[in-house]
């Protein structure tokens, strides 16, 4: 397993590689000037000129990438045009509250979406199996920002029960972390139904049964680790998918993390802030496919690395 890991790491630096021209390319085609945003509104042509002479952005475009990915790799990754400050520290600062409530919010959907997954696909065309794919259709179909507003209205302003906005403890977390996890429960349960279905008609299922197992053990040691594989791919992806997919979330519950910053590095056309919240986000979705990777190994140990 360890050269596996080794194998699989090495081939991260030239996806990197190119997810660092791609997010280079893609942030200096966004409409706009950062020199003209930072200038005053009655700012000459001179004055906005010697403002982009200072950033740097005169020179040709190989050119400001090749130093900019260069200061990447040595850990400087920029000052930010809007603040004036290191990049990365204020990256690494906002960094913990994106993962406790990006990992908040998986642990809810997998809490929920396995245990009715199972439910719904032993129990078949059941009351329950229809409550399950009604309630994972819903899940799929709202908007997370538009679930967020109405926990929101309910918890917060009608029964206030829990904080609005803001991060001072873990109730601050609590509807977030549902909000952002609605869609992921919806699509973790549908897999784990659909994948139970089909390990459930398997024959290996059939011989436990046979055999005199319980139906918990035929349930929870046959069939739910047979389907895990394909559970914690899922997973994996949607663990991704919550550390980008965080800055609607934290804009709506004014949330201090990454994608908070990356609203404001947005809105002043911070490229800088913007390219350093893009490669942080993939380096950590690239991190958490090779975790996956080495995961499945331990839950089906037939799986052998080479």
């Amino acid at each position: 397993m360890f050269n596996y890991a080794v194998k699989r790491v090495l081939q991260l630096i030239p996806v990197l590689l190119l997810i660092s021209i791609l997010v280079f390319s893609l942030v200096y085609a966004i409409p706009g000037d950062p020199a003209r945003m930072l200038a005053p509104p009655d700012a000459s042509d001179e004055e906005i000129d010697r403002i982009a002479e200072r950033l740097g952005l005169h020179r040709p475009l190989p050119v400001q990438y090749a130093d900019w990915f260069v200061g990447v790799l040595q850990g400087d990754w920029g000052n930010s045009i809007s603040w004036g400050r290191p990049v990365l520290p204020d990256l690494l600062r906002r960094l913990p509250a994106t993962l406790q409530l990006a990992a908040l919010s998986v642990l809810f959907s997998v809490g929920v979406a396995i245990p009715v997954g199972v439910l719904s696909a032993t129990r078949q065309n059941s009351f329950i199996d229809s409550i399950s794919r009604v309630a994972s259709l819903l899940g799929l179909s709202m908007p997370n920002f538009w679930v967020g507003m109405m926990l929101i209205l309910l918890f917060a302003l009608h029964l206030r029960l829990l904080p609005a906005s803001g991060r001072r403890g873990f109730e601050y977390l609590i509807l977030p972390a549902i909000t952002l996890g609605t869609s992921g429960m919806a699509t973790i349960m549908r897999v784990t139904r659909s994948t139970m279905l089909e390990v459930i008609r398997q024959d290996y299922v059939r011989t436990a049964r046979s055999k005199g197992l319980s139906e918990r053990v035929v349930i929870y040691k046959h069939t739910l680790r047979n389907a895990l594989i394909a559970v914690i791919t899922v997973i994996g992806l949607q663990m991704g998918f919550r550390l980008g997919g965080t800055v609607v979330i934290e804009r709506v519950f004014a949330y201090p993390g990454l994608g908070q910053l990356a609203y404001q590095g947005m809105m002043h056309r911070d490229t800088p802030m913007i390219m350093g919240n893009l490669m942080l986000f993939a380096t950590m979705f690239c991190l958490i496919n090779l975790v996956v990777d080495l995961i499945y190994a331990f839950v089906d140990p037939r799986i052998r690395y080479g």
